[in-house]
């Protein structure tokens, strides 16, 4: 006869619930708002940078989020409850509290862990103390339950962990990666790069005072040199052909991003204010482009742009990053960039008075 002392039934539940909601929220979190889209960020911003490759990410992220379901859902029943449940719970959060812990060792305590997905937003500081604390619970329950009064239906365990992580290869099927350009027409805007030193090479005619000798004379005109960076490439140019000729702003939007909706309004806006504005291009998420017009609409204009699918867009903008993402270039250099809603977001005032400085003011 065992001598574990039994939680308080209530109790017992109380935690069996909390446990199996956090593992249920975490899997359906992670497939917000869309499946391919969560799935896509989660595998771009959180797996390769773990030095996953784009293959074994797509089919970890299934799988991980699958497994998450399963938990959630055998945390309530009896079958290899603590041989197999509570231990298989507590590794995965292990596991994911370690990598929490580097994280934050290496990087800081910033961003969004993914732990939520993009649902529920946490820092990895509070992503660990989630999981510590029920790591604690999962404990209390082992040292609490007997193994005797496990059920051994193996069959009925391994269905429902094949069954969750089909779901999510059903929900989130594989896809390949590919960019989605779509040629919209451009808007015609004055290029005011000057880009280039004009050399002109006329031939002058001089006659001697007694019209019997004539000597050609090559003069030379040349124009002063520009004051602008030499000329790289940015790595954009898959989006644009001219990206990297003359002053440029580059912005990563989201359709349905509120902030970026407002970050492209207050272009717009300075656009109005400031002369020999750069030429402003978009690059799209595909991610609800039905709602692109009405994007332009709350703009109050409309730009040239071109549509990315997501993994290309989350690699061209970094992985790191988040929208809105906005790069003034100049020549192919990035003179400067904003993105995301925290410390690096744009900034109106501050953007205006760069786009309004001479290359060497800028140096």
């Amino acid at each position: 006869m065992s001598s574990t002392k039994p939680l308080n039934k209530n109790l017992t539940l109380s935690i069996r619930l909390v446990l199996s909601f956090l593992f249920l929220l975490s899997a359906v979190a992670k497939l917000y708002p869309s499946p391919y889209f969560a799935l896509t960020t989660f595998e771009i911003k959180q797996l390769l940078p773990m030095g996953f490759s784009e293959v074994t990410a797509s089919y970890f992220s299934r799988t991980l989020i699958g497994c998450e379901l399963a938990l959630g859902i055998l945390l309530l029943q009896p079958h290899f409850y603590k041989r197999l449940v509570l231990p298989m719970s507590f590794l995965i959060l292990f596991i994911f509290s370690a990598h929490l812990s580097y994280d934050i060792l290496t990087n800081g305590n910033s961003g969004n862990c993914g732990c939520f997905g993009s649902l529920l937003p946490m820092s990895p500081l509070q992503a660990l103390i989630k999981n510590i604390i029920a790591m604690g619970l999962i404990g209390l329950l082992y040292a609490k339950t007997d193994k005797l009064k496990d059920k051994m239906n193996f069959s009925f365990v391994s269905s429902i962990t094949f069954a969750s992580i089909l779901a999510v290869y059903l929900v989130g099927p594989l896809k390949k990666a590919q960019t989605v350009i779509q040629d919209q027409p451009e808007i015609e805007m004055n290029d005011n790069s000057n880009n280039s030193t004009t050399v002109i090479d006329t031939v002058g005619v001089k006659v001697a005072a007694d019209n019997t000798t004539i000597k050609d004379i090559k003069v030379e005109e040349v124009v002063p040199k520009i004051d602008e960076p030499k000329k790289r490439k940015s790595g954009f140019s898959n989006f644009f052909a001219d990206i990297d000729k003359g002053r440029k702003i580059l912005c990563f939007f989201a359709p349905g991003c509120d902030h970026c909706k407002e970050t492209a309004k207050e272009l717009t806006q300075l656009k109005k204010q400031v002369a020999d504005f750069p030429d402003l291009k978009i690059v799209f998420m595909d991610e609800e482009p039905e709602l692109i017009p009405d994007f332009f609409a709350f703009a109050g204009a409309k730009y040239s742009y071109q549509i990315a699918d997501i993994a290309t867009f989350w690699k061209s903008l970094g992985s790191t990053k988040d929208t809105p993402g906005v790069f003034y270039l100049w020549n192919g250099n990035i003179m400067k960039e904003y993105d995301g809603i925290n410390e690096k977001k744009f900034k109106m005032t501050e953007f205006k008075s760069i786009v309004s400085k001479t290359y060497k003011e800028l140096k």
